[in-house]
């Protein structure tokens, strides 16, 4: 691991578990053994590094669901399959994602409140992402896309409201409950 993923890997544990603007800069450096003048080589402002780990996160998220959902039969088992990712990350089954402390692009853009910042946009361009990847597997089970980017709607939204419920409530059965919420809005769909 060169200077550069070790201080995008140390800052994202850092910012993950306390925030973006709980973490000085000093502890970076002092937790990474990176020295100031190498980070500021890397990274021309704290900001930089932020908008690095966001696009870590990502590529680590989404290449993490994407694994998950793929050797599914059909579009319907790949959404179920999310769920139960989610669920293994919540109760810390999956090593792959580390403890769960909520969803990271939810938390930064928190602290990168305006719409229009760079960091927020990027935190933004997470979610479409997963949105797109959720359509994929529901385009598999309906043919209208209206239909399609209704129900991919519906289902990253329950995506989203389970990470929450997991992580604000402490309810480490969210995902199998936005599972059966999902279950019952795919059977309802296919009956139509």
């Amino acid at each position: 691991m060169d200077r550069s993923e070790l201080l995008v890997s140390v800052a994202f544990g850092l910012f993950y578990r306390h925030g973006v603007h709980a973490v000085g800069i000093n502890r970076l450096l002092e937790e990474s053994g990176v020295a100031k003048k190498t980070l500021y080589n890397h990274f021309a402002s704290k900001e930089d590094l932020v908008a690095a780990t966001v696009q870590y996160r990502h590529q680590q998220f989404y290449s993490w669901i994407e694994a998950r959902t793929r050797g599914a039969a059909d579009g319907e088992s790949a959404i179920y399959a999310l769920f139960d990712a989610l669920d293994d990350w919540f109760n810390d089954r999956d090593k792959e994602m580390g403890s769960f402390h909520g969803s990271y692009f939810t938390n930064v853009s928190a602290e990168y409140g305006e719409l229009d910042h760079p960091i927020h946009q990027r935190c933004a361009e997470h979610k479409k992402a997963i949105l797109r990847l959720i359509a994929k597997h529901v385009g598999k089970i309906f043919s209208d896309q209206k239909t399609v980017d209704l129900i991919a709607e519906a289902i990253l939204l329950l995506k989203d409201g389970a990470v929450v419920q997991a992580h604000v409530r402490g309810d480490l059965k969210a995902a199998v409950k936005a599972k059966e919420v999902v279950a019952e809005l795919l059977k309802a769909r296919l009956t139509r």
